[in-house]
C-alpha cells in the first residue's frame, strides 16, 4: 500500500476519532447537566405554569401517533393532578395538509382539559422553536416537559437555555437512540448560539388559551364553547 494511500487513511480515522469525540462530549453535558431535572415520577415535579407538549407524527386521518399521544396522556394527567396550570401543544403546521397542533388540542380538549387552558403553537417545528416560542410569544417562565426518556435532556437543555425553568417528566423508556445522538450535539450548539426562531403576538400562558387556537370561533358572549 502506497505512502498515499496510508496517509488517506490516517486522515480519515482522526477525522472519525474527532467526530465521536465531539458526539461523545456533546452528549455527556447535555445529559450530566440536566440530571437533576428530569423524573419518571410526576410526584417529584415542582408545580408549573405550563406542561409543554413537543409534537411528533399524527396519521392523515387526525390521530395521533404513538410517540404524541404517550406525550399528550401525560400532559393531561399532570393538568388533572394540579402539577400544572395550561396545556401547550407545539407542532409542525408548517403545510395546509399536516397540523399535529391542532391534533394534540383536539385529544386535549376530548380527554376533559377546559378550553381556555389548552394553548397551541403551530410553528413548534423543532424543539429548539418549541421552548424559545414558549418563552418569547407565550410568556412561559416555568414548565414541564414531557417527553420520552431519549429525547428528554435536550427538551430540558434547550427550555432553559430559552430562559425557562424547566423539568422533563419522562413518559416512557425509548426513542431512537441513534438519532438522538447527534440532535444532542445540534441542541447544544442551539443552546449555546440561540437562533432566532418564528416570532408572533404575545399570547400569555395566563391568560386564554382559545386566543392561540388558529380555527376559534369564540361565542360572542365569551363563553367556553368549542370550535
Amino acid at each position: 500500500m502506497s505512502r498515499l494511500v496510508h496517509r488517506v487513511l490516517h486522515v480519515a480515522l482522526a477525522g472519525v476519532a474527532a467526530l465521536v469525540a465531539v458526539v461523545a462530549a456533546a452528549n455527556a453535558v447535555v445529559v450530566l447537566r440536566t440530571d437533576d431535572d428530569v423524573t419518571t415520577d410526576a410526584d417529584d415535579l415542582r408545580p408549573a405554569q405550563v406542561v409543554v407538549v413537543p409534537g411528533s407524527h399524527v396519521r392523515e386521518d387526525g390521530s395521533l401517533g404513538p410517540v404524541v399521544a404517550e406525550r399528550v396522556e401525560a400532559a393531561v394527567a399532570l393538568h388533572r393532578s394540579g402539577t400544572v396550570a395550561t396545556v401547550l401543544v407545539s407542532g409542525d403546521n408548517g403545510t395546509a395538509g399536516y397540523n399535529e397542533t391542532d391534533a394534540m388540542r383536539d385529544a386535549v380538549l376530548a380527554a376533559g382539559v377546559p378550553p381556555d387552558a389548552v394553548f397551541t403553537d403551530y410553528a413548534g417545528f423543532s424543539t429548539w422553536h418549541t421552548m424559545r416560542r414558549a418563552r418569547e410569544v407565550f410568556g412561559v417562565e416555568t414548565a414541564v416537559v414531557v417527553t420520552q426518556s431519549v429525547y428528554v435532556a435536550r427538551a430540558v437543555d434547550l427550555g432553559t437555555a430559552a430562559g425557562i425553568e424547566t423539568q422533563g417528566y419522562v413518559v416512557r423508556e425509548g426513542g431512537r437512540r441513534g438519532r438522538e445522538l447527534l440532535a444532542r450535539v445540534r441542541g447544544l450548539g442551539e443552546a449555546l448560539w440561540r437562533p432566532d426562531v418564528v416570532g408572533g403576538s404575545l399570547i400569555p400562558i395566563t391568560g386564554d388559551g382559545r386566543d392561540s387556537w388558529a380555527d376559534l370561533r369564540r361565542p360572542a358572549d365569551g363563553g367556553s364553547g368549542r370550535p
